[in-house]
């Protein structure tokens, strides 16, 4: 399992699990027609019109960033160090200073402790007991959304439980879902799998793997994938 430290000088809305309500109010814009008027010279009502291109942005999904992350004692190139913001917390700040996106933050009601050690022991015993850790404070609603990005680390090669907690409570029923992970050396570990079972309803896109070690330097690589799935601008 991997973590880093790296708090983001801009961050986009962050909707914690009390306060995201699933709504958002949409503004039509407004389109207004000009005509000449009658006392212009006859030359110029005589002229035919000339017609307007108007370069309308391209829209772009909704999308709903939701990611699990550690910080404290975390393993790096084979020892230890310690982190005060998890490497999936800088991962997805970066995401979210490149698209525009909601932010959800996947807290556990019981955390996992500051030891790596006892963070190990506790994922493995969650693991083996097919456990559904409990998430602290409510849950989103997805029906707003056209893209779920799923942030997590990687520990002992597929995300942490509390990621599934999450999934199998939510329809995704019409939503794209890609996974991000931040990793030592499983990349995205069984992911594809897990939210295939888990994500009712999905259509899945390729996901990103960022080794933990080296997520201050993954600017690049996530602004590409971000234009891959097509919910950045190329």
């Amino acid at each position: 399992m991997t973590q880093q430290n790296h708090p983001s000088a801009r961050r986009r809305t962050i909707l914690r699990a009390a306060l995201l309500t699933g709504a958002t109010t949409m503004t039509a814009p407004h389109l207004t027609s000009c005509s000449p008027g009658n006392d212009q010279p006859p030359s110029d009502r005589q002229r035919p019109s000339t017609s307007q291109t108007t370069n309308a942005p391209v829209a772009r999904p909704k999308v709903l960033l939701a990611y699990f992350s550690r910080a404290g004692e975390n393993y790096h190139y084979g020892d230890r160090t310690t982190l005060k913001v998890g490497n999936t917390e800088v991962l997805a700040h970066k995401i979210s200073d490149l698209i525009d996106c909601d932010v959800y933050r996947i807290e556990p009601a019981v955390p996992y402790p500051d030891s790596y050690d006892a963070t190990v022991e506790r994922n493995v015993r969650e693991q083996n007991a097919d456990a559904r850790p409990a998430i602290k404070g409510a849950l989103p609603s997805l029906d707003d959304y056209d893209t779920v990005l799923l942030g997590s680390p990687i520990w002992n090669v597929r995300a942490p439980m509390i990621m599934t907690t999450f999934t199998e409570r939510l329809d995704f029923t019409g939503k794209t879902v890609a996974p991000v992970t931040t990793h030592a050396m499983s990349g995205l570990g069984t992911t594809a799998r897990d939210y295939a079972a888990s994500c009712r309803g999905a259509s899945f896109a390729d996901g990103l793997a960022v080794q933990g070690e080296k997520v201050e330097q993954a600017d690049r690589a996530v602004k590409a994938w971000l234009q891959r799935i097509k919910v950045a601008a190329p």
